[in-house]
């Protein structure tokens, strides 16, 4: 595999780092820029609202340039928006560098999928996408823990220096090796993409996955404190067991790609209901340190199981728009992680407090589920009686 093809999963690593480290290290911003852990939490909302507006707009945008710009571009603004991060003096401005960074997330996968498939042979390019996507995976099992120990250490800000230190790098190796297109890039009809997106079943597939990882982050935004603050785990511990979420992850998501492909339907539900389960047994289970290490790993498998089928389900509704419904099922992704850090923060400050988090939380998948069957159904009798309204 060429040396271009690592330095995407170089870049496609630091950014994964960047989106998630925040949550190992809430305490210690909040803390320090003398906000509640609800606020800190926000943080998170605003990484991924700003995924959800960057990553159709910035890719519509962009279609038509050089693709090796448009990535060198985003690592310029990668790198620029974790150094406002660690130089932030105010949660304000923190919050707006984050917003900054976020931008760069959904474009960068969605053209470097398609770059890191120019690398190589026809019969390596599923190879080669997989070799880029083990960033985002080796981010969440390795990068946030060590990002997490290191902020504990030395201040979060250093945790934000170092990812800034990696977008340099990945930034000179990209410009020094991926090569240039060899003919201009053909945009697709945007209006046309829109169109086929604004369909019901397409819309459907989105929302369900707003909801299923709704339940996933309004948990794990804030499980640092729920492991100090409930189970009792010194600061120090915090690393560690995120290292079981982050082997968890691995598991789930091979899990839930198997699964997707014997039955979609079924494993869109069934990953649905075990996430359900699990975050409604962690409220009772977290008095435990052995069981609330054990649900924590859980919580990495169920959530991440939905991934693919969730993933999958849209893109099979989509027919020609697909490109565009990739990147806006990273924003639904993103949504579902904005609004499940919001409401745990309200459970958290206005209702019965950080305990009941998970119980809120499996609300979310119940609600997404009751989505999946209304599609299903939906579907169904649209196939029993054909229309020609183009929003079914």
């Amino acid at each position: 595999m060429p040396l271009a093809l690592y330095a995407l999963t170089a870049g496609a690593f630091g950014i994964g780092v960047t989106e998630f480290v925040i949550m190992g290290l809430l305490l210690e911003v909040s803390r320090e820029l003398n906000v509640t852990i609800a606020a800190a939490g926000l943080l998170i909302s605003g990484y991924a609202l700003g995924v959800t507006i960057g990553a159709p707009v910035l890719t519509a945008l962009t279609a038509r340039w050089p693709r090796k710009h448009v990535l060198v571009g985003l690592m310029v603004i990668f790198v620029i928006g974790n150094a406002a991060c660690a130089l932030a003096p105010t949660y304000g401005w923190l919050m707006a560098a984050r917003v900054l960074t976020a931008l760069t997330h959904g474009t960068f996968f969605g053209v470097g999928a398609v770059v890191a498939t120019g690398l190589v042979a026809e019969d390596k390019r599923a190879s080669a996408i997989s070799i880029m996507f083990t960033g985002l995976t080796v981010a969440t099992v390795l990068g946030v823990p060590f990002g997490t120990w290191l902020g504990q250490h030395y201040g979060w800000r250093a945790t934000f220096w170092a990812v800034t230190l990696v977008g340099l790098v990945v930034l000179v190796v990209l410009a020094a090796l991926v090569p240039q297109d060899r003919t201009q890039p053909v945009a697709s009809d945007w209006r046309a993409d829109l169109r086929a997106i604004a369909r019901r079943p397409v819309l459907l597939g989105l929302l369900t996955t707003v909801l299923g990882y709704a339940g996933v982050f309004a948990v794990f935004t804030y499980i640092a404190p729920m492991l100090t603050q409930i189970s009792g785990f010194d600061d120090s511990a915090v690393s560690p067991i995120l290292l079981i979420f982050g082997g968890g992850l691995v598991m789930g998501n091979l899990l839930g790609g198997k699964l997707a492909d014997r039955n979609l339907i079924r494993a869109i539900l069934g990953t649905l209901t075990v996430l359900a389960i699990v975050l409604g047994l962690m409220t009772f289970t977290f008095n435990n340190q052995i069981a609330a290490i054990l649900f924590t790993g859980l919580l990495g498998a169920a959530g991440f199981a939905t991934v693919a089928p969730l993933q999958m389900w849209v893109l099979s509704k989509a027919g020609a728009g697909q490109s565009l419904a990739s990147s806006f099922n990273i924003g639904a992704f993103n949504l579902g992680n904005a609004i499940g850090a919001w409401a745990g923060g309200l459970v958290i400050d206005h209702g019965p407090g950080l305990t009941f988090v998970p119980l809120v939380a499996a609300l979310f998948p119940l609600l997404a589920i009751a989505t999946a069957l209304f599609a299903v159904r939906a579907s169904k009798r649209a196939a029993l009686t054909p229309s020609c309204n183009p929003i079914h």
